[in-house]
């Protein structure tokens, strides 16, 4: 039984560019608060965060960069080259990470908990577990993997994932294992069926359909049945510029919801967004022409402010087209302002812009909330 009454915690662990987070996602969207407890790694040694003074007295200033920022590449070069330097980082960073989980885990009202973390077997967080997934992928994958999403050398990634204790010792330890060697849909069958077996609170009573108008803008929740209309929405509103089938919606559901906007059951908007890090990610908008922006917009953004605040995000960055861009006024209206990456302030949601904004877009700032895990003491 886990450590947090009235929760049902799932650790998620495996080697590297396996596919912990695909997972987790997946089990977001089924209805689970998910955490990754590596993410929180990185937050607890930004500058003015609890791990940051005690990495430099440890390592020296030499790991800094321009901006006095840790620079987690030249950590990471001498952590895992040296086991013992290894042992003195995660001796640091461990004991703030699972202040920060246990801090997420109380605030959530989800009761399914999935705490995503590469060191779950050898850390305090699997004692609180009520049960361990791994997720497995074949070592050439992995490689694979590291080199097209991180942009690694072949020898870096064999370095990095050599580095890491043997997946073998994680999956003798699994009650679950899925293997995230095929498609996202095998993955997600996998995934849906140890779902069903999980013990879950009596499911609620489903609320009654939205009683709308003939006309009415309404918001729900996408899901992987809708990816061909959304591939199809996709594929009409940009002219074909940005060309989908369902096979890449499906795919995209790996990372990211959507939040179909609907008039008479037809699609009217989307957006497609995550929360990763405790920062809500908006990357894709898209409307039907003859939509009213003014009303279509207000409509979105709350609903997907309403998702992202379950899921305990601190921040909404919005990455605007030009094109929709110049609604200055129907941003504005909904609480976003225009902000600059440097202009953000927390390193994490520097971060998150940096690494989700796309080409040509502009980016709007929202914070969701004032108290933030792991804030700068």
């Amino acid at each position: 039984m886990s450590r947090w009454p009235g929760k049902y915690v799932i650790g998620i662990t495996g080697n590297i560019a396996t596919g912990k987070s695909v997972v987790r996602k997946m089990l977001e969207h089924l209805g689970a608060y998910g955490i990754d407890a590596d993410a929180l790694a990185h937050r607890a040694m930004a500058k003015g965060a609890p791990g940051y003074p005690l990495i430099l007295k440890t390592f020296g200033q030499w790991i800094l960069d321009q901006d006095e920022q840790i620079d987690r590449k030249k950590l990471a070069k001498v952590a895992f080259s040296d086991p013992n330097a290894l042992e003195k980082l995660e001796s640091i960073i461990h004991p703030l990470v699972a202040h920060a989980v246990d801090v997420l885990i109380r605030r959530a009202s989800q009761p399914i908990i999935v705490i995503e973390a590469i060191k779950l077997l050898e850390s305090d967080l699997a004692a609180g577990c009520d049960t361990v997934w791994v997720v497995d992928a074949p070592a050439e994958l992995q490689v694979a993997r590291l080199m097209h999403k991180r942009k690694m050398s072949e020898g870096a990634a064999r370095q990095r994932i050599a580095a890491q204790s043997p997946q073998a010792l994680k999956l003798r330890a699994a009650k679950v294992v899925i293997r995230n060697n095929g498609s996202f849909e095998n993955t997600w069958e996998q995934v849906q069926e140890a779902w069903e077996e999980l013990p879950k609170p009596e499911e609620p009573l489903l609320p009654e359909p939205p009683d709308v108008k003939p006309g009415e803008l309404f918001v729900r929740r996408g899901r992987p049945q809708d990816a061909s209309d959304i591939a199809r929405f996709i594929t009409q509103i940009t002219h074909g510029k940005k060309r989908m089938v369902r096979e890449d919606v499906m795919a995209a559901f790996g990372e990211k919801a959507f939040l179909l906007l609907l008039r008479d059951s037809e699609i009217a908007g989307i957006a497609g967004w995550q929360v990763e890090n405790l920062v809500t990610r908006i990357d894709e908008l898209y409307f039907a022409q003859g939509v009213q922006l003014n009303e279509a917009i207000p409509s979105l953004m709350q609903e997907v402010e309403t998702a992202s605040t379950e899921l305990q995000s601190e921040a909404s960055l919005l990455f605007l087209p030009p094109y929709l861009a110049q609604h200055v006024g129907a941003w504005r209206s909904a609480g976003y302002r225009p902000q600059t990456v440097q202009g953000l302030g927390v390193r994490a949601w520097q971060e998150a812009a940096l690494d989700s904004m796309p080409r040509g877009a502009s980016l709007w700032f929202k914070q969701l909330r004032e108290d933030r895990v792991l804030r700068p003491l």
